[in-house]
């Protein structure tokens, strides 16, 4: 079930990235331990933790962290556990009572994952900021967009998720592969805008010889180009098309048939805003159906733009899988596959404090002990 199987990894439950990083790990296999505070937070799809996808495959313990005995229940989490994922602003966990040097005190061989926005140290480590504030600064913002307009939001994929949670979650098995060899743990300091940057080192490079210009919508890749483009159909709906390659272009051309002499030479970047034009006018005759007629089983590097409603239908995705539908609820599988630990979701989130009873008495704790810290307020139950 998953090729993490068997590791421990506690999560200090926070929002967007960092229950992303956990999700992906308890999608391969972690068994990952939510310690959610009583209550949640603003975020928590508490109306139905079935359709809170962040947090499916975890269990979930109910923890005041500001209470004495709850960070001693932690850290004895901590001491039967591989890894540790917190998300906090720089300096609250060890205000908290739980920073690294700490937790790794109590279990040399933790791998002590961390994630924030602009890293544990710089001038601008303790701002507040978001997604869209990190992926500015990160110079991944500035070039998404059309040629005279502003930037444009690539949702929080590229902060929170992209460069946030996935290198989290990268960073943390690495430190854990590594773990197993030297015997030590470590810290994992996953910022959100060194992510951001990673992200474009390709295009960074591109900029740097020249090949990609500051002048936003002009590039190859963003929207400069006629033959890698969205384009409206008779319909109001979109597709998209990737010609980029000689071959891809020449079957995008054949298809196009008469309309083709207007697009005779790919590369002439001058005329790259009139042939858009020309391009647009020939998309919008036909419906997205019909242009998936017309480049079904060709060649072109063509896909239509489905919307969320839309997606889960679709052949491609229904053939491999791609989404789990059981009628009421769907939502992506995990991702990638194996072939032979292949990861599944075999339960939705937990409600707060469901398991907190269970996972003290799994991690070692008496009756009498779970008993006082439900009493004291340390711990708290889930109460349906």
């Amino acid at each position: 079930m998953g090729p993490l199987q068997g590791l421990t990894i506690i999560e200090i439950a926070g929002i967007g990235p960092g229950p992303f990083a956990a999700m992906s790990l308890a999608d391969m296999g972690a068994d990952v331990i939510r310690v959610e505070r009583p209550g949640g937070s603003m975020f928590a799809a508490a109306h139905n933790p079935r359709l809170d996808f962040l947090n499916r495959n975890k269990r979930c313990i109910s923890i005041d962290l500001k209470h004495a005995d709850g960070i001693d229940t932690v850290l004895a989490l901590l001491e039967k556990a591989d890894a540790l994922l917190e998300g906090n602003r720089p300096g609250v966990m060890e205000r908290l009572g739980l920073g690294p040097d700490v937790c790794l005190a109590r279990n040399p061989a933790l791998v002590y994952g961390r994630m924030t926005g602009w890293g544990q140290e710089g001038p601008m480590a303790r701002a507040a900021g978001h997604d869209i504030n990190y992926v500015a600064l990160a110079g991944a913002l500035h070039p998404m967009g059309r040629a005279g307009e502003k930037p444009a939001i690539p949702l929080n994929l590229v902060g929170d998720f992209g460069g946030g949670g996935l290198m989290l979650a990268y960073g943390m098995v690495c430190a854990l592969l590594e773990t197993k060899h030297s015997g030590v743990g470590q810290v994992v300091d996953a910022a959100m805008i060194d992510g951001a940057a990673t992200l474009m080192a390709s295009t960074f490079g591109a900029h740097q010889t020249g090949f990609w210009s500051d002048e936003r919508g002009t590039n190859l890749l963003d929207s400069g180009a006629h033959f890698y483009e969205v384009y409206e159909t008779a319909d109001g709906k979109y597709i998209s098309l990737g010609s980029i390659e000689p071959q891809f272009y020449a079957a995008l051309l054949e298809n196009l048939g008469e309309d083709a002499t207007h697009f005779q030479n790919q590369f002439d970047m001058e005329n790259w805003p009139a042939m858009k034009d020309q391009m647009s006018a020939v998309i919008k005759r036909k419906t997205r159906d019909e242009w998936d007629a017309i480049f079904d089983g060709v060649d072109v590097c063509y896909a239509p733009v489905l919307s969320m409603s839309e997606v889960r239908h679709h052949p491609h995705h229904q053939a491999r899988g791609t989404f789990l539908d059981d009628g009421e609820v769907w939502q992506p599988a995990p991702a990638p596959r194996f072939s032979r630990t292949q990861a599944e979701v075999h339960c939705s989130a937990a409600s707060i404090g469901e398991h907190s009873e269970d996972i003290l008495r799994e991690f070692g704790f008496s009756e009498e002990q779970i008993a006082a810290r439900l009493e004291s307020g340390a711990v708290h139950r889930h109460s349906p």
